[in-house]
Formats: structure tokens, C-alpha cells, sequence
């Protein structure tokens, strides 16, 4: 401190000499202008990293909305208007099932060519995953486009097209991980930790609503994304190692695509992504637009059942306030 203000009266000396020379002005008013023009400054001029997120500390949980009782956590998020509209346990850690599959989809968007043919792996072969994990059918040696098996992992929610993305971009699953958890951090998801790309559940493997809210925020901005969530239908080109070609028919499994639940009044739903374990309870992030195109995230995870999570869903996207 002694040292820089050594500096700091040298000068300041200076500067009262130079002017005093020139027979220009007082002292103090020598001094006025130094400082105004070498310290009054702003620190930093850029766009904060909140500037333009939607951001809560406190539940904002209007009774009679959603029975809380029934689920571990929920959120709506004004995008354009950076609001949240409700929150609950929006900062509770928790396991996030395949929903981690928008992280694998975004750092594979922002890190790979999506016309690249991927080799698909032997470690993300259909046969290594148990028969009630969901898989897109490869097999060792399959040849598809990155772009393909992007469509794979977020509409069929493929495990092994998880694996296969992983594997592609990084060169192991470990490696992708990483890389998943830097973009976490680099997002300010600083209560999420990635051990795979596809959600099976591990107890290191968490993330919270709000953060998946900040993931799917960044996910939004790339159309390719968007468009495939938006996508009902899609088939797949596949090559197999026997150098045959095989066609492999992928489809949404939100329950709003499939019919299954009946489409909410408050806004249409573009797509998103669901996930169910036993750890998990049934979880569901989706991107709903108003008839003024005005974009709103809503999420909820650790639903009792099926039928609650979409009740509780259709719940909060009607409850959009009109004209927004």
C-alpha cells in the first residue's frame, strides 16, 4: 500500500507541475481532473452474466397452483422478460434422470460437426444397458451422422446414443463428462455435477431445477436443438457394420406429443425432454411458446407418477398470465 501510494503522489506531482507551468489552473482543481480522469471510472462495462437470466432465491409458490406434496421441485420461467413466475425447491439438489440429456446435446452442438458419421462404440452398444434402460437399438460398428443420434437421444432418449455421442466428441465417456461439467460451471450451475451423458442414476450425479433451468436456457439458443425437440417423428439412416443399411424410427416421449396428456390452453408446447428413474421420480423440462411467441421454460421433477407430473405440467403452463 505504502508503494502505490508512493506512485500515487508522484504523479499527482507531476501533473500539478505541468500545469502549474503552463499557468493553467489551481491545485485542487489539477487534482479534481486527475482523479476523474484516471480513477472515476466504472470496473467493468460488459453485460453481467444475470443481465439477462431469470434469477430466484425464495420459493415463489402461489398456494393452489401445484401440490407440493407430490413433488420434489418445479419452476416457470419468463424467458424473454428474465421473471419466474413460480418456484419451488428450485435450488434443491437432485437426481436429474435422462434430462441430463440436454447437456450431452448442448456441449455436442457447441464441440462437433453434426454432419460428422459417427462409429458407434462397442461400450454404447444396446446390449451393454439393462432391458428397462432405454436404448435407440445400436450396435457396434453402426455408422450414422452425429446429427442423427442427436435426434436419438432426445426424442427416444437412447442411453447407448448418450454413450455414443460421448465417446465421438471427447474419445471417452470419462473425458465427455468433463466437458459436460465445465459448461455446467460456465453456465453458473454450480450445483450440478455430470458422472455420464445420459442420467442412469449415480449418487455424484446431480443437478437442481434452476440449473437445469440455466442449461436448457443456453440449450434454446442453438435452432438445431430446437428443432429437434420440436420434431414428433424421425427416422434414421443406419449402417451397419456388414455394410447394410437399416432405417431406425425415433419418437418424442413427452406425453403432449404421444396424446397421452391432454395439451395445455396457457401456451403451445415446442418440446423438451423427460426423465424417469426410481431415484429420480419422473421429471420434465419443456419449452412452451404464448400465441404472442412469447417463450416460457417449465419444469418439474420428482413427480409422484406420470399422471401427476403432467397434471402438475399442464398446471403451470396454464398458468402463464394471458397477453404475455
Amino acid at each position: 500500500m505504502r508503494c502505490t501510494g508512493k506512485i500515487y503522489r508522484l504523479l499527482m506531482a507531476a501533473a500539478v507541475c505541468a500545469v502549474f507551468a503552463s499557468g493553467c489552473a489551481k491545485p485542487e482543481e489539477v487534482v479534481v481532473a486527475y482523479e476523474d480522469e484516471n480513477y472515476n471510472k466504472d470496473i467493468y462495462r460488459g453485460t453481467l452474466f444475470a443481465e439477462n437470466i431469470c434469477t430466484a432465491t425464495t420459493d415463489i409458490a402461489p398456494e393452489g397452483i401445484l401440490d407440493t406434496n407430490t413433488l420434489h421441485s418445479a419452476a416457470l420461467f419468463d424467458v424473454d422478460r428474465q421473471k419466474v413466475d413460480y418456484a419451488w425447491g428450485i435450488h434443491e439438489r437432485l437426481y436429474p434422470a435422462s434430462t441430463t440429456k440436454i447437456m450431452t446435446a448442448l456441449v455436442a452442438i457447441k464441440n462437433a460437426d453434426l454432419s460428422a458419421t459417427v462409429t458407434v462404440s462397442p461400450y454404447a452398444d444396446t446390449s451393454k444397458f439393462a432391458w428397462d434402460e432405454k436404448t435407440c437399438g445400436l450396435k457396434t460398428g453402426d455408422k450414422l451422422t452425429l446429427n442423427e443420434l442427436l435426434h436419438g437421444l432426445l426424442m427416444e432418449s437412447g442411453n447407448d446414443a448418450a454413450v455414443a455421442i460421448a465417446i465421438h466428441v471427447a474419445g471417452s465417456a470419462e473425458a465427455f463428462s468433463q466437458m459436460m461439467n465445465d459448461e455446467a460451471q460456465s453456465l453458473m450451475a454450480t450445483n450440478t455435477h455430470f458422472v455420464n451423458s445420459n442420467g442412469l442414476h449415480d449418487e455424484n450425479h446431480y443437478t437442481t431445477a434452476y440449473d437445469l433451468y440455466l442449461i436448457f436456457n443456453e440449450c434454446i439458443k442453438h435452432q438445431e436443438f430446437v428443432d429437434i425437440i420440436n420434431t414428433n417423428q424421425f427416422t434414421a439412416q443406419i449402417t451397419g457394420i456388414d455394410g447394410q443399411v437399416r432405417q431406425a424410427n425415433w419418437a418424442q416421449t413427452n406425453f403432449y406429443a404421444t396424446g397421452k396428456a391432454e395439451a395445455p390452453v396457457g401456451a403451445t408446447v415446442i418440446g423438451g425432454k423427460t426423465g424417469t428413474t426410481d431415484q429420480a421420480g419422473n421429471c420434465l423440462i419443456l419449452l412452451n411458446k404464448t400465441p404472442e411467441e412469447s417463450p416460457y421454460i417449465s419444469i418439474v421433477m420428482g413427480a409422484d407418477t406420470k399422471e401427476l407430473l403432467y397434471q402438475d405440467m399442464t398446471a403451470l403452463i396454464n398458468g402463464i398470465p394471458a397477453n404475455e
